[in-house]
């Protein structure tokens, strides 16, 4: 029978075909969702239907705007209650969460409720951005267009991935960081299979950013001259700095949570309570109200005056704090954009100010600040770098970009157990992967692990002899199957040993008559990853493994045990050899079984 994997061209052709159409679906949702947010905004702070785009921070209402956030909350609070509490929280750690738990299934009520309760936050003076609502949207269009089309766990994570970061483009135009965001905090893997789907969905994304929202960088600045080695260290140092400052930002927001959580009232009134905080912060600050994408071009452009820069560095970060923490529908990403440049900018500042010779320019510090505190508090370190670039088209904040964003995730790996993204999940005990490290049955191939003495049945013995045999060999011949081939040693089958031990069959049967229907195998070159599946997926334990010349011959077998044997060596030679390595550099010999691992 046919023994390689499923027709994965023709798949990958279908999920690309469906996550484009997504795309387009989901880009249109994002259009509709900024027209919403306009036309809430408009009614709520200056009373007029339009769908242009407004900003709170010229409104007139006084002191009653803190009545505003407050009224957005409470519909948001029963809109949680009576319809989905999934529509709380930041978007990107509930889309995790349904990778890693729920096999990448999202209620299809999301794509509905989240952009609308979203648009009244935000509409409302909600300090949140419309990119993580567009992401937990995109991402459970995604999930219910996988749903619909029956396909398995793993390809749904791909359209939930695909139709998230799609969400994303459309909003920024940024189809490569997208994509990276889609590896680093959606997949948890690497491959063909998932980057061509994702990567063309997000492509379509960004050209319909382009044909909604224009053709303009996203976030325009100042052009910035070629960083000088002195401003590059600096630059590092600024990035570490803000690696601790994301990570007190992280830890902030959870500690409101827990706050939150001891509050003795139900948890739909809670997004009133933060709404409170919000009004109260937008009364004294009108910009920190609503989306403030303006702000962080203002930042960038070295308009912002230190009034300013301090208002959102401390003032937007309560506002976002507050209402973030008390479970209302919003996202991450533009607060800490917002944050960080603010942050950036006052530090750059500061450095100018004390060494005058820092040769660095306050745009740039903005520009690292926004990216080093996306890359410390998510740990989308690729994320960080390129969407810094892609938004600002500013080639020449490239070193610095990368400089400051290593820095500030070293920081705060070593600060932080997870991110600002995973701490959530982490608390209810869904462990998300650190790291992409390559499946080791993907890196072993079947003819380094084979047995070339396995017991190999030939047809013409009779089922009397194999009883017989099976008798006297019980304990070294026991296995549920046995691999039949003819006198060249060409595959005919296999057997079951319970059918030779079915009395139904008599002595005198041919032993063809007990061959198993399908009969499952690989060449010697298969990688052990496909030996695995086949033996799941037939329900055996026991797998031909044959010559590639179209003979069929049969050059040896594979058991299950042989396979979980070379993963464990192949694991404990990896740990042995790290752990020989952390011991010599302290100048500690590790021996094994009387051999020396590594010479001094």
């Amino acid at each position: 029978m046919e023994n390689s994997q499923p027709p994965v061209n023709s798949r990958v052709f279908l999920l690309s075909l469906q996550a484009v159409v997504n795309a387009v679906i989901i880009g249109v949702i994002a259009w509709c969702l900024i027209k919403l947010i306009n036309l809430i905004t408009n009614i709520s702070f200056y009373g007029v239907l339009s769908l242009e785009e407004a900003s709170p921070a010229h409104h007139q209402l006084g002191i009653l705007v803190i009545a505003v956030p407050v009224l957005g909350a409470l519909i948001i609070g029963i809109m949680a209650r009576f319809g989905s509490p999934a529509i709380r929280g930041h978007g990107i750690p509930e889309a995790m969460e349904q990778v890693l738990l729920n096999q990448s299934k999202i209620r299809p009520i999301i794509t509905f409720l989240k952009p609308l309760s979203s648009a009244i936050s935000i509409g409302t003076g909600g300090p949140f951005g419309a990119e993580g609502p567009i992401i937990a949207t995109g991402g459970a269009f995604g999930s219910f267009a996988g749903q619909v089309m029956k396909i398995s766990p793993s390809e749904r994570k791909i359209m939930l991935a695909a139709g998230a970061c799609a969400g994303m483009a459309t909003i920024f135009g940024t189809p490569l960081a997208a994509v990276l965001l889609a590896i680093e905090l959606l997949l948890f893997e690497f491959s063909p299979r998932s980057i061509i789907p994702v990567a063309l969905a997000c492509v379509t994304g960004a050209a319909l950013h382009f044909v909604l929202f224009g053709t303009e960088p996203v976030f325009g600045m100042a052009a910035i001259s070629e960083p000088t080695a002195i401003a590059v260290a600096v630059y590092v140092f600024m990035g570490a700095a803000m690696g601790v400052l994301a990570s007190l930002v992280s830890k902030s927001i959870y500690l409101i949570e827990d706050l939150f959580e001891k509050l003795p009232i139900h948890w739909m009134w809670w997004p009133a309570i933060g709404a409170v905080v919000v009004g109260v912060v937008g009364y004294f600050a009108p910009s920190t109200l609503g989306v403030g994408y303006e702000n962080i071009s203002a930042v960038l452009s070295g308009e912002a005056t230190i009034r300013m820069l301090l208002v959102l560095c401390f003032l937007k970060f309560i506002s976002w704090a507050f209402s973030l923490g008390s479970g209302t529908s919003g996202g991450t990403l533009a607060p800490l954009l917002t944050i960080g440049g603010a942050s950036g900018a006052l530090l750059g500042l500061m450095i100018l100010n004390i060494f005058p010779g820092a040769e660095i320019n306050v745009s740039t510090a903005a520009l690292i600040g926004m990216a080093a505190m996306f890359a410390g508090a998510s740990r989308a370190f690729l994320t960080s770098i390129v969407f810094a670039l892609e938004t600002t088209m500013e080639p020449h904040g490239l070193l610095p970009v990368v400089a400051a964003c290593t820095a500030a995730y070293f920081v705060s790996f070593f600060l932080m157990k997870g991110s600002i993204m995973t701490e959530k999940i982490n608390r209810r005990g869904v462990h998300t992967p650190d790291s992409f490290e390559p499946d080791i049955l993907q890196r072993i191939t079947a003819n380094e692990v084979m047995n070339t003495d396995a017991d190999i049945i030939s047809p013409h013995n009779s089922i009397k002899e194999l009883r017989e045999w099976l008798k006297r060999t019980a304990a070294e011949t026991m296995s549920p199957e046995y691999v039949v081939a003819d006198d060249t040693g060409k595959l005919e089958g296999m057997v079951r040993r319970e059918a030779i031990f079915d009395k139904s069959f008599g002595d005198d049967v041919p032993l063809t008559q007990l061959l198993t229907d399908k009969a499952p195998y690989i060449f010697e070159d298969n990688r052990l990853s496909l030996a695995a599946d086949l033996m799941h997926r037939y329900r055996i334990s026991v797998l031909p493994v044959v010559v590639r010349d179209g003979s069929k011959t049969v050059s040896g077998v594979l058991t299950h045990k042989d396979i979980f044997t070379a993963y464990s060596q192949r694991r404990n030679e990896e740990h042995i050899h790290a752990r020989a390595l952390s011991l010599r550099r302290r100048g500690i010999r590790l021996i094994v079984r009387g051999r020396r691992l590594l010479d001094e």
